[in-house]
């Protein structure tokens, strides 16, 4: 005949609970962990594999996620037993151990026990038996507290919210302007270099101050910028439609963590950043330290450049196509030859060039193109250091030659069609434009005059 309908919620005192179906991929301990290391900076792929889960697992993570955590990090209390102490207590129950025997083994007290055993137990056998994953899923489910997020219960807010965000651009006198015509949302990032979408785009942040102005006295129009951004990246809230998140500045169809925006290279040391390079070449007083970046055109085009800090001396990097050039091919090798070798023997050639006392120091960002810096610093005798991630302002000064070189060498075009001997010209004009910072001597002359004085 069976047992009764509901004689399992009256042995264990729990209301009827759902079947958990298919066992979890993960316990929520273990969704904790790949969570904090994506928030160390690891890769989607590092995290599942030090987690313990597929690839894929991880990648749907963290989509279904938004890039943002769906557990909490935060440590459980020791109040609450733990999957670990779950483990223990099904080992002892099943050596025949009493309650008060595992109460003393595990360290708790045997009311708790007691409680555990009866509440948490699978009952889909027909009788009350302990397993260690089955308590964990039962108590992580009676544990959720879930609560309505706050522009789902509030229409007018949540009505507020999505004008700001993606509500039409307008002339001065109320028409509405539609913009350029764009491609439906396909659940990725921003396209690159087409058309976006318009609209009045505001930031979360602003969304959020503008709030307390525009309705000073009414505390239900009231939100965090943070919950905004829960709001269109995590799927479970809902609140929301996901495709909104094209009117962010940034266009990203998920969030980035910061410690893996910050994260430099591998090929990067702490004995190479900036902070080790000599207090003589951030003065400027003696000549020799070079700042050196790529200005990039289209198929993947680059010319190097190196700005000398003192003198505002300037050398442009022929890096010529390669010989088996083919159209640019999408996530393809690049069309000119910047690649870690061809940028290391177009340094090397340019600056052995110059006399040793002006080959002290070269200062790059961490773009892949210096990998081989290491050989460079033998072949040469140059030290190079790095700047930290996204930090292009400490290398302001190559920084401005790059913005005066776009005159000749403009955004979008092919700059593979440069010869050797263009590079030179432009760089002869560069440094033979006078300069205020140098009491308006060219740079040509005060590299000039720094070589006489050394003679």
């Amino acid at each position: 005949m069976g047992r009764p309908k509901e004689w399992a919620s009256e042995m264990t005192g729990r209301p009827v609970m759902r079947s958990p179906g298919r066992p979890w991929v993960a316990s929520r301990a273990d969704r904790a962990v790949f969570w904090l290391a994506i928030a160390d900076g690891m890769t989607t792929v590092e995290a599942a594999e030090l987690t313990g889960v597929s690839e894929a697992v991880g990648v749907r993570w963290f989509r279904d996620g938004g890039g943002m955590p769906t557990v909490s990090l935060a440590p459980l209390s020791g109040r609450y037993l733990s999957f670990a102490e779950r483990e223990e207590i099904a080992l002892l129950r099943a050596r025949g151990a009493g309650v008060r025997e595992v109460a003393r083994q595990v360290g708790r007290s045997p009311s708790t026990i007691s409680r555990e055993l009866r509440r948490n137990a699978a009952t889909r056998g027909g009788k009350l038996e302990y397993r260690a994953s089955i308590a964990q899923w039962k108590a992580e489910l009676m544990a959720r507290r879930p609560k309505t997020a706050k522009l789902a219960a509030g229409e007018r807010l949540r009505e507020y919210v999505q004008e700001r965000l993606s509500g039409q651009v307008r002339r001065p006198d109320g028409t509405a302007v539609p913009g350029p015509a764009t491609r439906p949302w396909n659940g990725r990032n921003k396209p690159r270099r087409q058309d976006r979408r318009w609209a009045k785009a505001w930031s979360p942040q602003q969304i959020s101050a503008r709030l307390c102005l525009d309705f000073p006295d009414d505390d239900a129009m009231r939100i965090s910028h943070e919950a905004i951004y829960q709001a269109l990246y995590v799927q479970s809230r809902g609140a929301l439609k996901r495709e909104l998140v094209a009117c962010l500045r940034t266009g990203r169809a998920l969030r980035v963590p910061r410690a893996r925006s910050q994260r430099g290279k591998n090929f990067v040391s702490e004995e190479i950043m900036i902070s080790e390079r000599p207090a003589e070449a951030e003065d400027r007083a003696i000549p020799g330290h070079w700042e050196g970046d790529l200005i990039l055109g289209t198929d993947r085009s680059a010319i190097g450049t190196l700005v000398e800090r003192s003198t505002r001396f300037t050398m442009l990097l022929h890096l010529p196509p390669s010989e088996d050039r083919q159209p640019r091919v999408k996530n393809g090798p690049p069309v000119t030859g910047h690649g870690g070798e061809a940028v290391r023997d177009a340094i090397a050639a340019a600056i052995t060039t110059l006399p040793e006392q002006l080959r002290r120091s070269l200062t790059w960002d961490q773009g892949a193109e210096m990998a081989e810096h290491t050989k460079l610093r033998i072949e040469t005798g140059l030290q190079v250091y790095f700047c930290d991630p996204q930090s292009p302002w400490q290398r302001g000064t190559n920084e401005n030659t790059n913005g005066l070189l776009r005159q000749y060498f403009p955004r979008g075009t092919d700059l593979a069609r440069h010869s050797a001997e263009d590079l030179a010209a432009v760089a002869a004009a560069l440094n033979g434009r006078p300069r205020k910072t140098l009491g308006w001597r060219t740079p040509a002359e005060a590299l000039n005059d720094h070589l006489t004085n050394a003679g």
